[in-house]
């Protein structure tokens, strides 16, 4: 998300996020509200911030548009708060230190631009951390969207000539070298030095912890057995083009940096893997179909606007 971001205006991006988060109380005094959505009430002052918005990003529309955007967010916020979604803060501040990377910023340069325009590190941050919720949401809804019954697998086995689908399954585990946010600018290049480092010697899971007692801050996770449908979307495909006794790349993520080894695969056909499978084509044929844009309607036809 901060990628597509940082091809985009910067100042577009910060006025985004005082539309979702400004809090100057002299304005705020003076709006009215005009629309309520499931309780959550829309101001004239951010229907006028996120005018502002939509005319530096040139799109069109008036006071309309930029209501209906406002709507869409409230009900994306109200979905990751019933879901119990939370975006612990480093998280967002390695998305703002993105940011600010992309655009050749430090991240103090980044908050003087925005204080310059008006807004705040704050509030930008608070705008991330929605756009990261919503995703989440997406993908929670995609997962838990009308689980496949018996039935509906044996129906959908006949249809295949009686055939049950297949799916491996992968024994894992993960491999965390910690980088406090406080020491990410300066301890992440030796970080990953380490990781890689790590790697070059691993040759089976039992070997791990072994050779993570020599390192500082080095966390080994045992994650079990996962069957491919479920194989989290960050190392999907570089597990699946692994195989036994290999790992991952290493990459950058917000608790440092961090691998996942493969213990062990196997072939599994029993009637829970045949249900994973089409239930994970199902949702690959939603991903085409845009699924936030289908879980967004959802959430419309089931909530209370009122325009005042």
């Amino acid at each position: 998300m901060i990628r597509q971001f940082a091809a985009r205006m910067l100042l577009c991006s910060a006025l985004a996020a005082t539309a979702l988060t400004a809090t100057m109380p002299t304005a705020q005094a003076a709006s009215e509200i005009k629309v309520v959505v499931n309780k959550q009430p829309i101001t004239t002052f951010q229907i006028n911030q996120r005018l502002a918005f939509m005319k530096l990003r040139r799109a069109p529309g008036g006071a309309e548009a930029a209501t209906n955007e406002l709507i869409d967010e409230a009900l994306k916020v109200q979905e990751a708060r019933r879901r119990g979604i939370q975006i612990p803060d480093p998280m967002v501040d390695e998305a703002f230190g993105r940011f600010a990377k992309d655009n050749k910023l430090t991240e103090a340069q980044l908050g003087q631009v925005l204080g310059q325009a008006g807004f705040s590190t704050k509030g930008f941050k608070d705008y991330i951390r929605v756009q990261m919720a919503w995703g989440q949401a997406v993908q929670a809804n995609m997962r838990q969207s009308e689980r496949l019954t018996e039935s509906e697998v044996v129906q959908r086995m006949l249809q295949q000539g009686g055939q049950k689908p297949s799916t491996t399954e992968y024994t894992l585990q993960q491999v965390i070298f910690v980088v406090p946010p406080a020491q990410r600018g300066s301890a992440m290049g030796r970080r990953m030095q380490e990781a890689n480092a790590m790697r070059q010697r691993f040759n089976s899971c039992a070997s791990t912890y072994d050779l993570a007692k020599g390192l500082k801050d080095v966390t080994v996770r045992d994650l079990g057995r996962v069957a491919q449908p479920e194989l989290p979307p960050r190392w999907k495909n570089d597990i699946v083009a692994g195989s036994r006794g290999k790992t991952t790349k290493a990459i950058e993520t917000e608790r440092g940096v961090e691998f996942v080894a493969i213990c062990d695969t196997r072939s599994i056909s029993d009637d829970q893997a045949a249900a994973m499978v089409f239930q994970a084509r199902d949702m690959e044929a939603m991903g085409k179909q845009e699924p936030d844009q289908a879980l967004l309607k959802k959430l419309k036809d089931r909530a209370t606007i009122v325009r005042r």
